[in-house]
């Protein structure tokens, strides 16, 4: 009976391993051997014909005593305190609107859930041609003059506008299914006692969906330091307030596949992969303070 017993446990261990087997591939080729290669490269600089040769940490002395580096660590830090502190607000918001009983609930969260499934590209042109100073919509709409895209004051503030836009609909879903989770024992038990709508989101929903907000806000904080794609689609490289809004991932762009030297790139890679640990250690160690796992 016992060797039946291990050698049952032996197969479900081996179609256990088995079925996980491309998942593990996957993140060895895709994700820790070019992250290895990645800190070997900062450590080298670039040669001709795609050669590399060891140069110590000259990559990190030239990348800690740049201005523009500074620059763009600022920019990434900032979008973050612009995007995730509003985003997940707002989405916590349409979270909480989507979970009552109304008509065309479905059709409400499909809508603002389409943000997601469109290309950021096509979001980031759209959203361009809305911001354009001559003939935007939304200056005619509102008869003003705003050179959202080209006033260094408040790029960044722009593109942080289309960010929490596009990211509302995906956390509102996660929130929604946080607050789904909610026994409504609670809700009715507040009610007899007389509390209002705002005294049980605040004593109720927001501690029990706290555990889904602090997974929101980890995911999102992560987007926002590596946010590339939707700035170089909003800021041309002509732009004159280019450098208001270069985050890290696009100085790592520019750095490697437009000047092409891929060891300071790399040491640019190195340094945000530290900085998104940095910001999600901090999390978790706060996580103890407002997260509650057991109410």
């Amino acid at each position: 009976m016992g060797k039946n017993k291990t050698k049952r446990l032996n197969s479900e261990g081996f179609w256990g391993y088995l079925m996980i087997a491309p998942t593990i591939l996957g993140l060895m080729m895709l994700n820790i051997y070019p992250f290895i290669k990645t800190v070997i490269l900062s450590f080298s600089s670039t040669k001709a014909f795609g050669q590399y040769e060891f140069s110590g940490i000259s990559n990190y002395k030239e990348m800690l005593g740049n201005a523009e580096f500074w620059k763009a660590t600022w920019n990434s830090i900032y979008f973050c305190i612009l995007t995730v502190p509003v985003g997940v607000f707002i989405s916590l918001l349409v979270a909480v609107f989507l979970n009552e009983k109304i008509k065309g609930r479905v059709i409400f969260r499909a809508i603002y859930f389409l943000p997601m499934v469109v290309a950021p590209a096509a979001v980031a042109m759209v959203w361009k041609w809305m911001f354009n100073t001559e003939y935007g919509i939304i200056n005619e709409v509102f008869g003003i003059h705003v050179n959202w895209l080209t006033n260094p004051s408040i790029v960044l503030g722009t593109c942080a506008i289309v960010a929490i836009w596009s990211a509302i609909g995906y956390d509102a879903v996660l929130l929604l299914s946080g607050i789904q989770n909610i026994s409504g024992s609670y809700y009715e038990a507040a009610s007899l006692d007389g509390a209002g709508k705002i005294k049980q989101f605040i004593h109720i929903t927001l501690p029990m969906v706290s555990p889904t907000i602090f997974v929101v806000v980890i995911m999102r904080l992560m987007a926002s330091l590596k946010v590339y794609d939707l700035i170089y689609m909003m800021v041309e490289q002509s732009n004159p307030s280019l450098t208001s809004a270069q985050s890290l991932m696009y100085l790592f762009y520019r750095e490697s596949f437009v000047a092409g030297d891929k060891g300071y790139a790399s040491a640019i890679v190195v340094w945000t992969v530290l900085l998104i640990g940095f910001v999600t250690a901090i999390q978790f160690w706060g996580q103890k303070k407002w997260v509650h796992y057991d109410v």
